[in-house]
């Protein structure tokens, strides 16, 4: 195909979600979407979690069976990565030359795994969890006798693969450069509670550890040496240190953006016919207080992917989502609703012990986000006082897990 009517770069939530929703809003022209996997748009979060752990084949974790592109018309163009933006000509180029003119271009490319700088980072065993090849590659070594594993990076990434790899039977060393795990996203509670329960299931956490250089020999990783000199020995590392988006076409075409690409209240760029989705989109969120930032979520690319949509066909609406994110770690369901950004409370619900409790964050007496962890009613009903505005609640019923949070409203 040398043209379509919407051209979507990507095959992951967005993109699918994109397609997806032109054809169920009637768009009946043509949709091409091109994707550098090899293989049809699938979940992310699961490869580090259930997919990774061999509880779920790759196809449970498809997003539609292979065949729904075709019946719905949708064209595939896999293993293709977009080296070019041409926004006047209305083109894309890839990386083998060929040109793919649009009528509409819905970005949807995402990040790419921030890479260590250090020296040996390349070396064969050193693994990033981004896409089916990473997963597939780190339960091949885990096949061929892998079983100590350092992991570099204390965000959620990095806590899931230590939970994964536990579970498989390996000797995992988590490193974290900050005083505590999730330090850029949860509150010190939260940090508590997962830095104790993952040095209970055999972790060694260790915290304010820098890396000097991955170790190796004949090409193989061998060990991660910390700046204090020593070596941890390995066979394995994971690096989970935040992504870099995925949008130098767009920002070498003349696109506006510093983190990622900057996108309006429909998800478009500052270029025509240009719409951009999901991890690497930049936008003035509703429940930042309008600051500019990136979501790398789910429901965030899934919602963006519903805007431009409308968009396309002419209904207009501005993006306004709640932000929600999850983490399954061991036996603990992690559920998140809003955005914890300069809050100045916390309150907490529930004793950690119990291993079912939430945290509430709060600026100026007004709940702005909640963690909960095994806590399903906290989460919806949570939902609800952050949409609903709530203000200068009770801090006593707050923080009493007795009183359900729908009595706050």
């Amino acid at each position: 195909m040398d043209k379509a009517d919407i051209v979507i770069v990507g095959t992951g939530h967005g993109a699918a979600q994109a397609a997806i929703a032109l054809r169920q809003q009637g768009h009946e022209d043509s949709i091409l979407m091109l994707g550098r996997d090899s293989v049809p748009p699938y979940e992310r979060p699961p490869l580090s979690k259930e997919y990774l752990a061999g509880d779920k084949p790759f196809e449970r974790i498809m997003i539609r069976p292979e065949q729904f592109w075709a019946d719905k018309g949708i064209t595939l163009q896999l293993g293709s990565a977009v080296t070019e933006v041409d926004p006047v000509a209305h083109e894309v180029v890839l990386s083998n030359g060929d040109r793919i003119g649009y009528r509409k271009l819905i970005w949807a490319g995402g990040g790419d795994p921030r890479r260590l700088s250090c020296p040996g980072a390349s070396l064969k065993g050193v693994f990033a969890v981004r896409d089916k090849r990473d997963a597939d590659a780190m339960m091949e070594a885990l096949e061929n006798g892998a079983r100590r594993a350092v992991i570099i990076g204390g965000g959620y990434i990095g806590l899931e693969a230590a939970a994964v790899l536990r579970k498989l039977g390996c000797e995992v060393t988590l490193l974290e450069a900050l005083p505590r795990v999730l330090a850029r996203v949860a509150g010190e509670e939260l940090s508590a509670f997962y830095q104790d329960e993952h040095r209970r299931q055999g972790v060694d956490l260790r915290l304010e550890a820098m890396v000097e250089s991955i170790e190796g020999d004949d090409g193989n990783v061998t060990g991660v040496r910390l700046a204090s000199g020593e070596v941890i020995p390995c066979e394995m590392v994971v690096v989970g240190i935040g992504i870099v988006p995925a949008v130098a076409p767009l920002i070498a075409a003349g696109a506006a953006g510093s983190n990622g690409v900057d996108v309006d209240v429909y998800c478009r760029t500052s270029l025509n016919d240009i719409f951009a989705i999901g991890d690497c989109a930049a936008h003035a969120n509703d429940f930042a207080n309008q600051a500019v930032i990136r979501l790398e979520s789910v429901q965030n690319a899934n919602d963006m992917a519903n805007t431009v949509a409308r968009a396309i066909m002419g209904d207009r609406q501005p993006y306004h989502a709640l932000p929600w994110f999850w983490s399954n770690q061991y036996d603990l369901k992690l559920q998140t609703a809003g955005l914890n950004l300069d809050y100045d409370q916390t309150v907490l619900r529930g004793d950690p012990a119990t291993r079912k409790f939430t945290v509430a964050y709060l600026k100026e007496g007004k709940p702005i986000a909640f963690d909960c962890v095994n806590n399903t009613k906290d989460y919806v009903q949570g939902r609800k006082l952050i949409e609903a505005g709530a203000d200068n609640v009770d801090l006593d019923a707050l923080a009493n897990p007795e009183i359900p949070l729908k009595e706050l409203l």
